[in-house]
């Protein structure tokens, strides 16, 4: 861990509530907090700051202070592009927040282009917001999607992490392909594949409570469902169909667009 929480801010009103569910999150950690607001430069090699960004990133700090005022907040305003801004903050973080969607969003767009190529890219979780979830955790489940693939084992290490920091139930769940695609046919077979995934942190973490569901339907359904009582969702970057070529996975795409709580996409970076 690096003790650090990172989040980008542009102003938006979804911005702040990452503001604050990434002041939750630092405290949770024990961890600072770094605001970070990225200026795109209008026309390359000319670079005017603007004052207010200053101002953005001072008011998004002192949002942070509000929600917990014993945080260390530390801000910056750095010019370049979005993404590959985060992505090199993201080396330094333990994780890094943002908003679904922002200032730069276009209308029409379900989700914002910065936190797809973000959680393809990032060296460490990143925590997706929208405005109606709530920066807060509430009294629910974290609930982790496992398939098997090497992303989803990375994210059973931050799910069960982020269980015990939050002192929830962690709902570990598997979906059955009803077409029989995958190689879990049988519940049994399934079963037995989920218990294995989280055999040996559930060793590790003795104080977190786990409940093994393996639901009939489409991944990105029953994840869905399941985010409505959740009070964070836990998911691999990509999983195990996932196609070449594509940044992120469709069902990473579709929990954080839809999902009904925050949801932490986790890329295995080794």
């Amino acid at each position: 861990m690096s003790d650090l929480v990172v989040v980008g801010v542009d102003g938006s009103e979804m911005s702040l509530t990452a503001v604050e569910a990434a002041a939750d999150a630092a405290v949770r950690r024990g961890a600072k907090l770094r605001v970070v607001h990225v200026e795109v430069p209008i026309k390359p090699r000319y670079v005017v700051p603007d004052p207010a960004s200053a101002t953005l990133v001072h008011e998004a700090a002192a949002h942070a202070l509000d929600a917990e005022p014993g945080l260390v907040v530390t801000r910056a305003v750095v010019t370049g592009d979005v993404v590959h801004v985060l992505e090199a903050e993201s080396r330094a973080a333990d994780l890094i927040v943002v908003g679904s969607r922002g200032l730069g969003g276009i209308t029409g767009l379900l989700l914002g282009s910065t936190p797809v190529s973000l959680a393809a890219r990032s060296h460490c979780p990143v925590m997706t917001v929208r405005a109606e979830h709530g920066a807060v955790a509430g009294a629910g489940p974290v609930v982790l999607g496992v398939d098997g693939s090497p992303d989803s084992a990375e994210a059973v290490d931050v799910a069960f992490a982020e269980a015990a920091r939050r002192r929830a139930e962690l709902v570990v769940m598997h979906a059955r392909q009803p077409d029989g695609a995958a190689a879990d046919t049988t519940p049994e077979t399934a079963a037995r594949s989920l218990a294995r995934a989280v055999a040996d942190r559930a060793d590790t973490h003795p104080d977190v409570t786990v409940r093994r569901d393996v639901v009939d339907g489409r991944p990105r359904d029953v994840l869905i469902e399941a985010s409505r009582t959740a009070q964070l969702l836990v998911v691999g970057a990509r999983g195990r169909s996932g196609i070449a070529g594509l940044l992120l996975g469709s069902v990473s795409q579709a929990v954080m667009t839809h999902a009904h709580c925050p949801v932490v996409t986790v890329r295995r970076t080794d």
